[in-house]
């Protein structure tokens, strides 16, 4: 299972929490703007085309904008994700 459900909406950034279980990935994808995933449960893998980072609760990691990547559950975790309110997603099919 994968979920994103926005948590705060500000002037200039939103706040959505992320989960993922049984190692569901979320779709690879890129973003037009860079932004904050800060982990709150469990562990995930974030994989780029040349790197794969394991993050645990309490880590943060900048994402970089425009670089193509998908995030996943090992097995399970919950995140915020902090992002510029003008930041466009572009889902690889």
């Amino acid at each position: 299972m994968r979920e994103t459900v926005e948590l705060a909406e500000g002037a200039a950034l939103v706040m959505k929490r992320m989960v993922g279980t049984d190692g569901t990935a979320f779709p690879a994808h890129t973003a037009s703007l860079e932004s904050a995933l800060v982990i709150v449960e469990g562990s995930c893998s974030i994989t780029f085309a040349d790197a794969v980072h394991e993050l645990g609760v309490g880590d943060t990691f900048v994402v970089p904008a425009g670089e193509v990547h998908h995030v996943a559950g090992t097995p399970d975790f919950a995140a915020v994700h902090v992002m510029p309110r003008d930041i466009r997603f572009n889902f690889i099919v």
